[in-house]
């Protein structure tokens, strides 16, 4: 896979942003927002709701993410 990272549009608050994550960031992202049951949207849009005004959202992600895989190890 690639290390560059590849921007995706989501949705948030009824207003479109785009993210930009590396692939395997965004496959992991998918996987858990699948396994939680509900689209990566609602997934982001929780993210974005808990993250600080000092992280961006490609950050808060791929931390929320980092952070999943720990906890299940």
């Amino acid at each position: 896979m690639s290390a560059r990272p590849v921007k995706h549009s989501l949705t948030l608050k009824g207003h479109r942003t785009s993210v930009s994550l590396e692939a395997e960031f965004w496959q992991a992202f998918r996987e858990i927002a699948a396994q939680k049951g509900m689209p990566v949207n609602a997934l982001a849009a929780e993210i974005d709701a808990e993250r600080g005004v000092d992280i961006g959202l490609a950050s808060a992600i791929r931390l929320y993410v980092l952070r999943h895989y720990r906890a299940l190890s």
